[in-house]
């Protein structure tokens, strides 16, 4: 979801010329709109001569590496897959950076919040200085990718900015993550394809959220007017529980529902409260958060009711039961 967002964002500046990567069996779904506008090339991350080709290719100024398993919830089931599929490439891509003399290219790092872990209240809002303390194989992960970051700038001279991301969602956002998954839920049940009942998982926990199309903004900023070597919270400095984000998606919709918890969908461990402190990064690039959560989240359930009744269109199907829909340089993602 970043990359297409990231892509269409830095299309209406202008200003870049776009790359990007793919695999055979990438999906392409969120991307069909950009494809004659940016120029896609076949490349393995996890081969090492796949991505140094590549770069001597292209010669990115920029490059924001979005290429992750970036599920927390998958990362309890596959976290082998989780560490292998975020750690290997980034390192590929700072190994081939390394070894090719002369390329002065700029990389953004997209950490996340779950780096920081347990957050004790005392803690909140969460800074640049909280300690690390990983909760998830996912977390594990992304602190590793960091971690990488500061020493190939450290030991190299790399030009290598990380950010730690808060929550995000929006239009095009997969379904394994609760907003998405609850957005689409709803869609379903207006269109009459499910029982009038949302299986959720912990509705307890409070996180911030930003829309995804105000944190591809932030990622622009980074690397235009942030410092190589540091790292940066991006958020919106407030926090909703999971509840009060559901019951948000819910008033979008004239259907009765009914809310089910499903044991599934509980994890491991969940630390109860996420909430950032973006002053540092304010600071360096004077972004804000613009897009209202409400407004988010509207966009995010018309995006899923306009996905399925495509779907229902192409198979022949017939909705019912809901209200109406409302209507500067090279750039490597």
């Amino acid at each position: 979801m970043a990359g297409s967002h990231m892509a269409r964002n830095l299309l209406l500046s202008g200003c870049y010329e776009l790359h990007g990567t793919l695999r055979w069996r990438s999906s392409r779904e969120n991307i069909a709109d950009l494809e004659k506008h940016v120029t896609l090339h076949n490349c393995e991350l996890r081969d090492p001569y796949s991505v140094t080709r590549l770069l001597k290719t292209v010669r990115p100024d920029f490059i924001f590496h979005f290429a992750a398993q970036s599920s927390v919830e998958q990362s309890w089931n596959s976290p082998q897959d989780t560490i292998l599929n975020n750690i290997t490439p980034e390192l590929n891509l700072f190994e081939s950076l390394r070894l090719l003399d002369g390329f002065e290219t700029v990389v953004l790092v997209p950490g996340s919040s779950e780096e920081y872990g347990l957050v004790y209240e005392t803690e909140l809002p969460v800074s640049e200085l909280n300690p690390l303390r990983p909760m998830s194989p996912y977390g594990v992960s992304k602190v590793t990718q960091s971690a990488l970051g500061f020493q190939y700038f450290h030991n190299y001279g790399l030009k290598i900015i990380r950010t730690r991301s808060f929550n995000h969602t929006g239009p095009g956002r997969s379904e394994v993550f609760a907003t998405s998954s609850f957005a689409k839920q709803i869609a379903e049940i207006e269109l009459g394809l499910k029982e009038p009942v949302i299986k959720v998982g912990n509705l307890s926990a409070k996180r911030d959220f930003s829309d995804i199309r105000d944190i591809v903004k932030a990622y622009e900023l980074a690397v235009r007017f942030g410092e190589p070597g540091e790292v940066y919270n991006v958020g919106s400095g407030v926090a909703y529980s999971i509840k009060e984000i559901l019951e948000m998606i819910l008033d979008f919709s004239d259907v009765d529902i009914t809310v089910e918890e499903d044991p599934e969908r509980m994890r491991p461990s969940d630390v109860p409260e996420l909430r950032c402190d973006f002053a540092k990064f304010y600071r360096a690039t004077g972004w804000m958060p613009e897009i209202p959560i409400r407004t988010t989240l509207e966009d995010l359930l018309n995006d899923w009711r306009g996905k399925l009744e495509k779907n229902m269109g192409t198979r022949g199907g017939r909705a019912h039961g809901r209200k109406a829909v409302k209507p500067c340089g090279r750039m490597q993602a």
